[in-house]
Order: structure tokens, then C-alpha cells, then sequence
């Protein structure tokens, strides 16, 4: 399996009301296999260059993130159900009931350690209609399950593993995790972004009419993805 090669670490655009506009910070990456280890980098930047852990996702392919105005890939991947890999879920399946949020993710991920929760406050709160989340594990079907019940996550999971050979994570461009999606229901991304940024949070929550912070918590404003 190959990853990376000379990968940068690139931001992804935003174009929805409130949200910033990131700038990077390139630093290449050298071959190596993919063994989950970590790497110094720059991946989300607020107010100028900062180094942060960069988690690598095992996508077989290098790419960017796809950014807003692309149409989001059509994917087929087996869901998570009780701890195994169960159905199919296609995107067009998804988008019927409205918005989807893709949160593409690996359970070894500190930085998706401490975003997943705040997405499953999305998850609870959200308006009726406004959008749904779904998780895209690289992980098989045990090791999510695993993940889900420490970290307290109910959305769905969707699996995209080595095995099957990462097809989703390959067609949206997945570089670092996490990494996340929003689709619109006629297909096209509004909204991507690596890593952790708390403003862009914000804004993507209030498009499910949820406040996911308390006003006196601890959040950083930034994690590199």
C-alpha cells in the first residue's frame, strides 16, 4: 500500500456564511509506508504558520481534499451494525432525507478523539431536516465499534477499510484525518475541512441549529487534521 509521497498539508476551503478562509502551510512529507505513526506539519492555520501532530489516513492514492462546488462522489461502503459490517449505504441514499455531514476519521486519531464528541452534539441536537452525520471509519467494523462505545458516539458509521481498499476516503481526496465533508442534498459539497478549526465548527453547527460548545468550555481554536 502506498501513502503519501511528498503529500502537503493543505487546508480546505470554505465558502457557507461565518466561515473562515484558512491559509497553509506546505511542508513536504517523506515516503514511507503507512504504520499509523504520526508526523509534524501545519494543516489548519488561523493567523499565521503553527505546527501541530498530522494524522495520516491510509488512502492509497495521493490527493487533495475536495473542496466546495465539486460534486461530491457517489460511494457504496458496509455499515456498521453491532459490531460488524452490515449493509450497504450509498450517498444518493443518504442525501434522500436532506444534507449529509461526512466525518472521515481513524480511531488511533487524537485530534478525532476530541472532534467525534462535539460531532455527536450535532448529532443530538440537530434540527429535524437540517442534516445528518455520518461517520467513515478506516477502521474495520470491531476496532469503530470499539471506538464508539469510549468516546460515546451513536451517528452512524459507515466503513471504508483497507481491505475494500479506502474508496471513499481515494475519491474525496482524505490526506490527514479528521477530515470533514458537507453535502447538500443535491450533491454538491458546501463545506470541507481538515482538522480542527472551533470558529468553522461553529458555523457548520449552526447549519443544524445546534450551539455545541457551553459558553465557559475549554475548546481550541485549532487542531491541525
Amino acid at each position: 500500500m502506498r501513502l503519501h509521497a511528498g503529500k502537503k498539508c493543505n487546508p480546505a476551503a470554505s465558502v457557507l456564511p461565518g466561515f473562515l478562509s484558512a491559509t497553509s502551510a506546505r511542508s513536504r512529507v517523506p515516503r514511507r509506508p503507512h504504520t499509523g505513526r504520526t508526523c509534524t506539519g501545519a494543516s489548519m492555520i488561523r493567523q499565521g504558520p503553527a505546527h501541530g501532530t498530522l494524522e495520516f489516513m491510509g488512502a492509497a492514492h495521493q490527493n487533495e481534499l475536495l473542496r466546495a462546488g465539486h460534486r461530491a462522489p457517489d460511494f457504496k461502503l458496509a455499515r456498521l451494525q453491532d459490531g460488524t459490517a452490515g449493509g450497504a449505504a450509498h450517498l444518493a441514499e443518504l442525501l434522500a432525507d436532506g444534507p449529509v455531514l461526512l466525518a472521515f476519521f481513524k480511531s488511533t486519531c487524537p485530534v478525532c478523539q476530541m472532534t467525534l464528541p462535539y460531532l455527536e452534539r450535532i448529532h443530538r441536537g440537530r434540527a429535524p431536516g437540517s442534516l445528518a452525520v455520518y461517520g467513515i471509519s478506516q477502521d474495520d467494523a470491531e476496532t469503530t465499534q470499539e471506538f464508539d462505545a469510549q468516546f460515546g458516539i451513536s451517528f452512524p458509521m459507515l466503513l471504508d477499510t483497507e481491505e475494500s481498499g479506502y474508496p471513499a476516503s481515494n475519491a474525496y481526496g482524505i490526506g490527514h484525518v479528521p477530515s470533514m465533508v458537507l453535502v447538500e442534498r443535491d450533491g454538491s459539497i458546501a463545506w470541507s475541512l481538515e482538522g480542527f478549526v472551533k470558529r468553522e465548527f461553529v458555523a457548520v453547527a449552526a447549519q443544524a441549529g445546534v450551539h455545541p460548545f457551553a459558553p465557559d468550555e475549554d475548546v481550541p481554536e485549532w487542531r491541525a487534521g
